[in-house]
């Protein structure tokens, strides 16, 4: 019972905040509950067959994990990695998963009312989209994490790093 607690009192202090990156001059952000760490970018093993956007697997401390280009994924124009890329790894119905970002900025509060649904206008990168949220003269895009991969794509994901 109180390990249910302790993790309500932590899900509460960690509500409405959201570790922000950059993919070129847009802003994104993810719900600060799913990251488990931010790591440099480091060298990746190409796995044959995978889908365009996952990179391939790291080695992180003992544990294989796959990573995905968020560039690739919302189908921007690709760039060098440099000092500034990072890997931010979440953790998606038990998977880990490393993004890898242009650079990580900082964690943002946002209150709710702060955070709008999505316009509805054309285009596919809306379903990762999940709100956006204004902070002071900018917009945050907030990222659906659940909704990052399809299910086929996390089963297979799940496969490798069981």
């Amino acid at each position: 019972m109180e390990d249910n607690m302790l993790d309500d009192m932590l899900e509460d202090t960690m509500k409405g905040k959201f570790l922000t990156f950059s993919l070129g001059a847009e802003f994104y952000g993810i719900d600060i509950l799913y990251v488990t760490e931010i790591v440099g970018i480091q060298p990746i093993t190409v796995v044959p067959e995978f889908p365009e956007f996952i990179k391939g697997i790291i080695n992180l401390r003992g544990q294989i994990i796959p990573v995905m280009d968020a560039r690739a994924k919302f189908k921007r124009e690709t760039i060098e990695y440099n000092d500034r890329t990072c890997i931010v790894v979440v953790q998606v119905n038990e998977v880990s998963i490393g993004i890898i970002v242009d650079a990580v900025s900082e964690v943002l509060e946002i209150a709710d009312e702060n955070i709008v649904p999505p316009p509805m206008v054309g285009g596919t990168g809306r379903k990762y989209i999940k709100s956006v949220g204004k902070h002071e003269n900018s917009v945050v895009l907030i990222i659906d994490c659940e909704k990052l991969l399809s299910n086929d794509e996390l089963s297979e994901l799940t496969q490798l790093s069981d």
